[in-house]
C-alpha cells in the first residue's frame, strides 16, 4: 500500500510539475506556432493538424528543443539514428521511414543506419530473454559490476 502511494504521490509531482513548467512558459498562438512549423518544414503535417490545438504550442517547443537546440549534448546524426532505432522496434512505418530520411540528410551512411537498427534488435533480443527467464535484477547488477 504504501508502495502504491508513493507512486502515485512521484506521478502526481512529476505531473504537476510538468503542469507547473507550461504554465511558467510563455507559448505562443496555436496559429504563429502552425507559422513556424511552415516556415520550418515548408508545411504543417497533417498528423500536427490533428493534435489537440491546446497541446500543438508545447508539442513544437518540445520538438525544437530536442532537435534544434545547437546546445543539445548529442550530435544531429546521433539523435537521427537512435530515433530510427526507436521507430524501427515500437515499430512505426511513419517514423522508420521519415527518421531513416532524417538520418541521411544528417550525413548518415546505410551502413550506420543498418548498425542503428541491428543495435536496437540486439537490445531488444536480450531484453526479451531477461525478461522472459525472468532474471533477477540484483543477481544481474551483481554480475556487471554492481550499480
Amino acid at each position: 500500500m504504501r508502495k502504491t502511494f508513493a507512486i502515485a504521490a512521484i506521478t502526481a509531482a512529476t505531473l504537476m510539475g510538468a503542469v507547473s513548467f507550461a504554465a511558467a512558459q510563455e507559448l505562443p498562438s496555436v496559429e504563429d506556432t502552425y507559422a513556424e512549423i511552415e516556415a520550418t518544414f515548408g508545411v504543417v503535417p497533417s498528423h500536427v493538424k490533428s493534435y489537440p490545438k491546446s497541446a500543438v504550442p508545447g508539442a513544437w517547443a518540445m520538438t525544437k528543443g530536442l532537435l534544434m537546440d545547437e546546445s543539445n549534448a548529442l550530435e544531429p546524426k546521433v539523435k537521427s539514428l537512435i530515433n530510427l532505432a526507436v521507430a524501427a522496434q515500437i515499430p512505426c512505418q511513419y517514423c522508420t521511414w521519415l527518421e531513416t530520411k532524417m538520418a541521411k540528410a544528417q550525413g548518415a551512411t546505410d551502413e550506420e543506419v543498418a548498425e542503428a537498427v541491428a543495435q536496437a534488435a540486439y537490445v531488444r533480443h536480450w531484453s526479451t530473454v531477461i525478461h522472459g527467464m525472468q532474471i533477477d535484477l540484483e543477481t544481474f547488477k551483481t554480475e556487471f559490476g554492481g550499480e
